[in-house]
This record gives structure tokens, C-alpha cells and sequence, in this order.
């Protein structure tokens, strides 16, 4: 067993971006935005599941717009463009799994 703290970085800076844990074949990050912090446009080699913990958050996958919450979850297809906006303050875990 292993408990992986993910602590409030936003009292200390703006956006938050970082490596929480790696196992084989699976990458999880903690992203923490202020509201209206955005990432740009990029794409990932892996499939990518977003799980917001707290806040909104607007994604925009292949030119198609959708928000997520803490009452879904959104999967993106290895090497689909997009970004994200913050609609809140947020928190984002973001688990990248390889074949």
C-alpha cells in the first residue's frame, strides 16, 4: 500500500502541474488551477483518464467542448489535441496509461 498526498499548492503559486506517482504502463499527475487558468492545446502518446476532484473544468478534445466534474470522467484517446480551461478553482488528477 501506498498513500499519495496530493497537498494544496495554490496558497504557494499559480498552477500546479505534477507527477504524483509512476507504475508500470501508468503515470497519475495532480493538475490545481485557479479559475480561468488554462492549459494550452497538447496531445499524450497514451490514453488519458481526467478525474476532477474539486471545481469545473472545460475541456476541449478535437474541437469538441466538454466540462467535467467531480460527477464525471473524461477518457481521451492517445494522441487527441486539447486543452482545458478552469470554470473553478480545481483540482485534476490525470492517470496516462500505456499499452
Amino acid at each position: 500500500m501506498n498513500l499519495i498526498e496530493t497537498k494544496h499548492q495554490l496558497n504557494e503559486k499559480e498552477k500546479h502541474v505534477g507527477k504524483v506517482a509512476s507504475v508500470d504502463h501508468a503515470n497519475v499527475l495532480n493538475i490545481q488551477l485557479r479559475k480561468n487558468e488554462e492549459i494550452a492545446e497538447h496531445d499524450a502518446a497514451q490514453e488519458v483518464f481526467i478525474i476532477v476532484r474539486k471545481g469545473k473544468v472545460r475541456f476541449t478534445v478535437e474541437g469538441e467542448t466538454v466540462e467535467v466534474t467531480p460527477q464525471n470522467i473524461l477518457h481521451i484517446a492517445p494522441l487527441e489535441k486539447h486543452s482545458l480551461l478552469a470554470l473553478e478553482d480545481s483540482d485534476v488528477v490525470v492517470m496516462k496509461i500505456s499499452k
